[in-house]
């Protein structure tokens, strides 16, 4: 091991917790400020300016530090711009949508459900086992997502607008937990790193055929605070978050970290009762109590199989 390499693994373990704090803390922010965002731009429009920041920013980061990325073979393209699409481009989509309608801490309670569709999926695609005890976990976190979503806040009104956010937030985590599934088959040409990247270019391309004339008046109009929003969620909420979170995997294990994403939901909630006054029932506690203990029981009993 070079000295180099030396420094920068003693750096690493010493900042871990800085290094894995700030993409969590990025990562509650975003959805507070996708809200606050939806209020200048289109579902459509916040997701194309916010990948269009990332995307420029990967495209820099490509040849300043080539060492870090797998080579990209032709045949995987078109697969990695399906993978991207649907599991970036989709779930961006269907979060940016649904916060029209749903407060950014029930979004954020069910986007974290992800690992729970992963475990779905990995059973009905990859036919992985299943143990009692992830079927557990899987049915406690579903059950608090219906609670959340139906009576975990007050004054909602269960109308076609409310529950087309909550279904379109919850077809982002899906698709993400496809995006995780799926990609699980390439880790073995890419680092997670280099597919992530290259997974944001291309699947980004999916969404030039969604540029319209609204786009450029909307970001026209933007005021400063918009433009603070859309740089905030391209660079720290996303270039930043997915660095760091993939410089935390070097140093641990996905399983060992993987618990930290529990405190997404909560700081995202708590952020939002700051912004916007939300109002939190037991409900919502009671709901989001079971989605974390869910996520807990699967994320333990995966780790003792493994």
């Amino acid at each position: 091991m070079s000295d180099y390499d030396r420094k920068k693994e003693v750096f690493t373990k010493k900042y871990f917790f800085l290094i894995i704090g700030m993409p969590i803390v990025f990562w509650a922010f975003a959805f507070p400020l996708i809200k606050i965002g939806l209020e200048e731009l289109s579902p459509v429009n916040l997701t194309i300016m916010r990948l269009l920041i990332a995307c420029i920013i990967f495209l820099i980061l490509l040849p300043t530090i080539p060492n870090n990325f797998s080579k990209l073979h032709k045949k995987d393209i078109l697969p990695i711009f399906l993978l991207g699409f649907t599991g970036i481009v989709i779930y961006h989509l269907g979060l940016n949508y649904g916060e029209q309608y749903i407060s950014p801490s029930v979004a954020s309670l069910i986007i974290a459900t992800i690992p729970i569709f992963v475990v779905v999926l990995a059973v009905m695609f990859l036919k992985e086992k299943i143990t009692l005890k992830v079927i557990l976990g899987v049915i406690l976190s579903l059950v608090g997502v219906v609670i959340i979503s139906i009576i975990g806040k007050p004054d909602i009104l269960i109308e076609i607008n409310y529950m087309s956010g909550v279904i379109a937030v919850l077809i982002g985590a899906i698709v993400g937990a496809g995006y995780t599934v799926v990609g699980k088959k390439m880790l073995y040409r890419y680092s997670a790193l280099s597919l992530t990247v290259y997974a944001f270019l291309f699947g980004s391309l999916g969404l030039i055929p969604f540029i319209s004339i609204s786009l450029f008046e909307e970001v026209v109009a933007m005021s400063i605070t918009g433009w603070s929003i859309v740089i905030f969620l391209g660079i720290f909420s996303t270039v930043i978050s997915y660095v760091l979170w993939y410089v935390a995997l070097e140093i641990k294990s996905a399983s060992k970290i993987s618990v930290y994403l529990y405190f997404i939901p909560l700081l995202s909630t708590i952020i939002s009762f700051i912004l916007f006054q939300d109002k939190i029932t037991w409900f919502f506690i009671f709901g989001g109590t079971l989605v974390i203990l869910g996520l807990y029981i699967v994320n333990k009993q995966r780790i003792e199989t493994t």
